[in-house]
């Protein structure tokens, strides 16, 4: 083990002393940690996309951080310790690209990916293509995880014109809905936009991301045309500066 990794965890040690530690890391437990683990793996994602190393470097240590005070609770609990978190992730690795530590020839595809993948989950007692897509995960990626599930076994559309009508389908069911059934039917409706987005071999999660920082993008030059009094405009005015926006993009 490194001395700097050695270094941290013996931190988050004195950190977690129930004696002379901190007050606030001593209260934590894996409920309440779990919200900052998954805020540091999006401000790690959000330094890649910015291409600034220099913040990655500290947010992955921050990301670490969260692994290492996991890895203590349990270890106070008795589960397991962080050296027990490396050798599973190791293990996982080196069965999964059997073409590398072991027998097999060839390059690695996705297909293969997936089957070793799924052995994996049928030895951990798995009964459902289902099984292990996590809950937590955000819903527009869950959908596209759970659609491939699906797909892996043949349920499937076999083109995008599928899809496509059914994507027609839900928003009429959305406009035709009770009040009480639309919050349903608007989950149809997003489950439905997901899968043809998938059908057209494009990360639906990725997608949205980018159709964000879009919106933002020409929002913010709206309100800069606006010399700060954006909001005083009517709507056929604003609805102008929008058209304006997205004409001086091309």
């Amino acid at each position: 083990m490194s001395d700097q990794l050695h270094r941290l965890l013996s931190i988050m040690a004195r950190l977690r002393d129930p004696v002379s530690g901190c007050e606030w890391d001593v209260a934590q437990d894996f409920l309440s940690i779990a919200p900052y683990t998954v805020e540091e793996a999006y401000e790690v994602m959000d330094a890649i996309e910015r291409g600034d190393m220099e913040d990655l470097r500290g947010e992955l240590g921050d990301l670490l951080l969260q692994i290492v005070f996991h890895a203590r609770m349990a270890e106070e609990a008795g589960h397991f310790v962080f050296e027990d978190v490396a050798r599973s992730i190791a293990d996982k690795m080196e069965a999964r690209h059997p073409h590398i530590f072991g027998d097999e020839s060839g390059e690695m595809d996705t297909a293969r990916w997936e089957d070793l993948k799924a052995a994996e989950r049928a030895q951990e007692g798995s009964l459902s293509a289902m099984d292990g897509v996590a809950t937590a995960l955000p819903a527009l990626l869950r959908a596209q995880k759970l659609q491939k599930r699906a797909a892996r076994d043949g349920f499937d559309w076999p083109d995008t014109q599928g899809p496509a009508a059914k994507l027609a389908e839900e928003v009429i069911e959305l406009q035709e809905a009770a009040p009480s059934e639309k919050p349903e039917e608007a989950g149809d409706l997003l489950f439905a936009a997901v899968n043809l987005v998938r059908a057209y071999g494009i990360a639906p999660e990725d997608a949205l991301r980018a159709a964000n920082a879009k919106f933002e993008r020409r929002y913010r030059e709206m309100e800069e045309l606006a010399g700060g009094d954006f909001a005083a405009l009517d709507l056929d005015a604003q609805e102008a500066l929008w058209k304006r926006v997205k004409r001086s993009e091309f």
